[in-house]
């Protein structure tokens, strides 16, 4: 386990490393919530997760549904890194006809659904899950969503729809990191006490430190016990974490690092 736990971390360092250096080079983008969600990322993609890079639409494959879309740089460098395209690609991201858009996008291998207007992946997920059930397949599906993404009412719809079908093949991941584009989710629209509003929603809920890879992989091996209902994992974490002047900065929403700033920024991360 130590020694998964090790690999991972420099797994979680370099995603870190990537996102930075993308939108510095890009001039545009969104680094707060995509740096928020790296060890969950890592975890799913290089230790929880059946896929294949060489096979994206293979029928098994367990699917993740990043619904807060404007956080792809951390999608597109893991996916970048286990080989579903070029790594070179991120140095193209919102380029105009590059591959990589400013939102999780169907046409890049591994992203199962466009995203952008939040508050629809739950319900996107919920979709995967029934379908995986009707035809009898063994996948898992994963939706990450944002704390400021749960004002949305179809969150709530879907919450409610997926405890209803009893859709235990299917995991939610709140990234808990209490800030929103225009401030603290809590002095705009407060969302707690998250874990007793899905639990009488009808989900297991598991809380936990979304930056501990022990704790996450924890997590994430509990939901695939639990049966008869939907788990959801409430992972808190830090918006721009691993930059010192990004954390907790609500300006940093989204925009993108200068080139000083992504010089700084490299340096704390160890490049």
């Amino acid at each position: 386990m130590e020694d998964k736990i090790k690999l991972l971390q420099q797994k979680v360092n370099q995603v870190r490393k990537l996102i930075i250096k993308m939108l510095t080079h890009s001039k545009s983008g969104h680094p707060g919530g995509s740096l928020s969600i790296v060890e969950i990322l890592a975890c799913l993609y290089f230790d929880v997760l059946q896929h294949n890079s060489r096979n994206p639409d293979w029928p098994d494959r367990d699917r993740v549904h990043l619904s807060k879309g404007h956080a792809c740089p951390a999608l597109y460098a893991v996916l970048a890194m286990c080989g579903y395209f070029n790594i070179d690609e991120l140095m193209h991201l919102r380029e105009l006809g590059a591959l990589l858009q400013g939102h999780a996008d169907r046409r890049v291998p591994g992203v199962e659904v466009s995203s952008g207007s939040l508050g629809q992946g739950l319900s996107v997920s919920l979709g995967m899950a029934i379908a995986g059930k009707l035809d009898k397949l063994d996948y898992r599906v994963y939706c990450i969503m944002g704390d400021g993404e749960l004002q949305e009412g179809n969150i709530w719809e879907a919450a409610m729809a997926s405890a209803y079908f009893k859709q235990d093949n299917l995991c939610g991941i709140v990234d808990n990191n209490g800030f929103q584009i225009d401030g603290s989710v809590e002095e705009i629209m407060n969302v707690e006490p998250l874990a007793k509003k899905w639990e009488s929603f009808g989900w297991h809920v598991i809380s936990c430190n979304g930056h501990n890879i022990r704790e996450l992989l924890s997590a994430f091996a509990e939901a695939k016990l639990v049966k008869a209902k939907p788990t959801v994992i409430i992972a808190h974490t830090i918006k721009g974490k691993g930059v010192s002047f990004m954390e907790n900065v609500v300006d940093f929403h989204g925009r993108a690092p200068t080139p000083e700033e992504g010089k700084i920024a490299l340096k704390e991360l160890g490049l």
